[in-house]
């Protein structure tokens, strides 16, 4: 039978552990100061970058190490969501715990005031008030008191008169409130790095896209909707730098414009809860354009029709040229060279190699040698538009957690519960009063209340004496 009851008692018990070490103090501590180190590792190791960067920083072997422990994504990592995870519970479990005596304070059975700790006070006023009964002064009080505290209660001793009177208890749950800002701000970013994306995309004028590319990863994304570049334009200072950029796109859904807008940047299209924004912009060129063989030593000119990604035929049968890509901007030892293709020499002997042809540059590859000089000509140009796509589902829950964490700062901060006591007595030919107040903290606004309310009180009996 012991040993039955033994048994039963040990889930309990392990509850109790579970519970005691989820409210605690500490844990609250550690984790903070973990989420605080990682995220100054995550300032000082530069995330999401190239693996080249890494390996080169790093070296090999110690990169191996970092990237299994995901140093170089934390923000995405599991550990690290779960550190958010376990903030979250003892949040919640700590304001569980601390709730239910804080709602006996709130909402009490019985209300009980004390007036030896109003007489111990130290914010207290004291004055007196000739040829005027204690009865006539508690009956001025009352009224006044009525209209400003909820909670009032008058008690009689003799011929003395207690006024108590008490507001702000519900102030005791701003903490909560703050303890809450904290929760909707880690679940809003939990839930934007589970189920949001970032992706760039680029739609060539007069033309619609519906994937795009994944930020920090090899993966692409399918919209639901297309994206079509209506028209782009952009304007450049007198120094040729671009002055503005902006794009007339449409979304097209089942083959039918659904929608219109002209982005700008910061100035993005929401859309079904996806926010596109106007990221960047460059040039592509057609897929067909003209390739120009000169001849080194005579400068006889070979022009020939050539096709992204499909061989060229070089002149008298020295091997062939393939057109690889195009790049908008390219940088060529630290110089921007513009408009730049890049194709992939095969001669009939040797090894392949890379040639750059500038389009701007015609004579850029009689650097390279050889029996024939490459240039491109007649290549037509078109804009595309730079989009970035993102979906944050989160973003809600982050914005009402900074305004609950705002309006719980100012109500743990600023406002107070306060408990007021005016002792009216008689004494000699007249009566006494006493006003005092306590809180459960020190706050410097409590003798500023006290001296208000005995202010009022002295011009309101101070009239009614006049009468």
């Amino acid at each position: 039978m012991d040993n039955q009851k033994q048994t039963s008692s040990l889930p309990v018990s392990f509850i109790d552990r579970l519970w005691d070490f989820f409210a605690s103090v500490r844990l609250s501590v550690v984790l903070l100061l973990s989420l605080a180190a990682t995220s100054i590792i995550g300032t000082v190791i530069p995330q999401n970058a190239a693996e080249s960067t890494y390996v080169r920083k790093f070296g090999p072997d110690l990169y191996s190490v970092l990237d299994s422990l995901s140093v170089f994504n934390m923000y995405q990592s599991w550990w690290f969501r779960l550190l958010l995870c376990l903030l979250i519970v003892n949040l919640v479990v700590c304001s569980v715990r601390r709730l239910r005596a804080t709602w006996k304070v709130i909402f009490p059975k019985k209300t009980n005031y004390n007036p030896d700790r109003f007489r111990k006070a130290a914010d207290r006023i004291n004055w007196e008030i000739k040829d005027t009964p204690p009865e006539s002064v508690k009956k001025i009080c009352e009224n006044y008191m009525n209209r400003r505290y909820r909670h009032l209660k008058t008690m009689q001793e003799d011929s003395a008169y207690w006024i108590f009177g008490e507001r702000g208890r519900w102030t005791r749950l701003g903490v909560y409130g703050v303890h809450l800002s904290v929760i909707l701000l880690v679940l809003g970013g939990l839930i934007g790095s589970l189920l949001g994306f970032e992706g760039m995309m680029n739609v060539p004028e007069g033309q619609a896209r519906q994937t795009f590319s994944l930020r920090h990863s090899d993966k692409s994304m399918k919209l639901e909707f297309a994206i079509r570049c209506d028209e782009f334009t952009v304007s450049h200072y007198p120094s040729g730098r671009p002055k503005e950029y902006r794009s007339d796109i449409a979304i097209i859904e089942n083959d039918q414009v659904v929608k219109e807008h002209r982005l700008r940047v910061n100035e993005p299209l929401r859309y079904q809860g996806i926010n596109i924004f106007q990221s960047s912009y460059g040039q592509t060129a057609a897929s067909s354009f003209t390739v120009v063989f000169t001849e080194t030593e005579s400068g006889m000119r070979f022009e020939k029709n050539a096709v992204m990604g499909e061989p060229v035929s070089m002149p008298a049968g020295r091997g062939k040229l393939v057109v690889e890509d195009f790049s908008s901007n390219f940088a060529f030892r630290g110089h921007n060279v513009g408009p730049a293709f890049l194709a992939r020499l095969e001669p009939t002997s040797g090894e392949s190699r890379p040639v750059l042809l500038p389009a701007n540059y015609p004579n850029f590859d009689r650097m390279r040698g050889g029996d024939f000089a490459i240039s491109v000509e007649n290549v037509e140009y078109s804009y595309y538009t730079g989009l970035q796509i993102t979906r944050d589902p989160g973003v809600p829950l982050v914005y009402v957690g900074f305004a609950l964490m705002i309006l719980g700062c100012y109500v743990t901060f600023f406002m107070f519960q306060k408990k007021i006591c005016i002792e009216i007595r008689a004494q000699n030919n007249g009566t006494g009063i006493s006003v005092s107040g306590i809180s459960g903290q020190k706050r410097p606004g409590l003798k500023a209340d006290v001296r208000r309310l005995a202010q009022k009180l002295q011009k309101l009996t101070k009239q009614r004496t006049d009468l």
